[in-house]
């Protein structure tokens, strides 16, 4: 998909998380499976593409409780993405200048969320 340039382009969540899904699958297809690398790479895709899926979920969320309950799943999943990237640079050194890039981006999407989160009235 096209990107308009960086000073046009509108701040758009949705996107954002699905483009983070989708880099991340990139890096994983690089990396061969091992003992080590396979149970990290499977649970690194599930947290890393549900944080888009379940930022979808809230968008549509029937009521401001759901709408919390799914934007905390998104804080849970963004956070478990950096917790896996950190395991995976160290299990594929060989990637180290991919990851971190990664790694922050599911840092400041956690961010993110945790302030959507915490905006939400109980």
């Amino acid at each position: 998909m096209p990107e308009a340039p960086s000073h046009k382009r509108k701040y758009d969540l949705e996107e954002r998380t699905a483009a983070f899904g989708e880099n991340v699958i990139r890096l994983l297809k690089k990396i061969e499976d091992n003992s080590i690398t396979k149970p990290i790479k499977t649970q690194l895709t599930k947290c890393a593409t549900s944080v888009g899926a379940n930022y979808c979920e809230a968008d549509d969320a029937e009521n401001p409780q759901d709408f919390k309950h799914k934007i905390g799943i998104c804080k849970k999943e963004s956070r478990e993405s950096k917790h896996f990237l950190r395991m995976l640079a160290v299990a594929t050194p060989k990637l180290k200048d991919e990851i971190p890039i990664l790694w922050q981006e599911a840092k400041e999407l956690n961010l993110i969320f945790n302030t959507i989160y915490r905006s939400v009235k109980k």
